[in-house]
Parts: structure tokens; sequence; C-alpha cells
């Protein structure tokens, strides 16, 4: 499964609204298995922020063709350098180098359970 992970995709982050209702927007995920976390970055003025920061519960999705895996959990959204840094540079080995933005903040994930195909969760 972590193989699945480090293939590049583009992914959902699905937050909750003001109202309740789900917010899904494209982004860029990556797990980090040395912090046992996954990172999203992203500007700090978004509106996944500002659900997140209302209410820290969230799914990541991936899929490719049949392959499909879904990141379950919640997130800190963190502001500070050596957290930007990081999540940055697991972004980069993943995706490419994220141009430059001041506003940027770091999103840590949490990960409660992964969800997934056949094809992608170990056989239980």
């Amino acid at each position: 499964m972590a193989d699945f992970w480090t293939e590049r995709h583009l992914c959902t982050l699905s937050t909750l609204d003001r109202d309740g209702a789900p917010h899904a927007v494209a982004v860029g995920a990556v797990l980090d298995p040395e912090l046992e976390c996954a990172w999203v970055i992203t500007d700090g003025g978004s509106q996944k922020v500002a659900n997140l920061r209302r209410d820290g519960r969230l799914a990541v999705s991936q899929v490719d063709g049949a392959r499909w895996s879904t990141i379950i959990g919640t997130a800190e959204v963190l502001a500070d350098a050596a957290s930007v840094e990081r999540a940055c540079e697991r972004y980069a080995a993943r995706y490419r180098t994220p141009r430059e933005n001041p506003n940027r903040v770091a999103l840590r994930i949490t990960v409660e359970r992964f969800l997934g195909s056949s094809q992608v969760l170990p056989p239980a």
C-alpha cells in the first residue's frame, strides 16, 4: 500500500464546510512514514484551511483505474518553518519542487485508517 502512495497521483482532500457539507479539492498529498503522518501543503487563506481549523476531520483519496486508496484522519494546520519545510521536501520527492508561497502552511495529517481496493491494501 505504501508504494501506491509514492507513485505520482493527484489526490482529493475532503473537509467539512460550515454547514457540514463536504468540500473536496484537488491536492498533492504525501506519506511520511518516519513521522507516521501524511502532509499536504496549501495557502493559509484557503477554504480547506478554514474548514480544518473549525473541524480537523478529513479524507484524502487517490485513484488510478481500479486501484484506489483513502486516508481517514485529522489534520493540524501548521505554519512553523520546520513543518512547512518538511512538508515541502516530502511534496517535492513525490511531485515537484513547489513554487514559492509566503502564505504556505502545512497540513499534518494524523492517519486513523486506510481504505482501499484489493489491489492496494494487503490481504486481511
